[in-house]
């Protein structure tokens, strides 16, 4: 499993990018990600995705409607593609389970075909 290290001053939103392949084969494979407490307007909670377990390409303002597990906990929502490259998944409260800023958690995410 990949290891995600926390990235300071990481940013959701994005650059839209050109349609491409699927990334490279590792959609569905868990990895270990740190999540980290984005410092802006309502605090965000985030667990970035290594580039590895990225969408291959991102739609409409940088995100990618996926379907994502973390340790465990499954639901729709979406991925986003930050300015820099990098790709994050905002982990809400009802599925952190009082997991915050610096902890590690398991990751799953899968591209959501049905509501591209």
């Amino acid at each position: 499993m990949a290891e995600v290290k926390r990235r300071a001053g990481a940013r959701a939103g994005g650059d839209r990018v050109r349609p491409g392949p699927d990334g490279p084969g590792r959609e569905g494979t868990p990895f270990r990600s740190t999540l980290f407490r984005w410092s802006g307007p309502g605090g965000w909670v985030f667990a970035p995705v290594p580039v590895a377990h990225a969408p291959g390409a991102a739609g409409p303002f940088g995100r990618v409607p996926v379907v994502a597990t973390v340790d465990g906990r499954t639901w729709s929502t979406s991925v986003w593609r930050g300015r820099q490259g990098d790709w994050l998944l905002a982990v809400p409260a009802r599925i952190r389970a009082g997991k915050d800023d610096g902890d590690s958690v398991e990751v799953v995410i899968e591209v959501d075909h049905g509501r591209l």
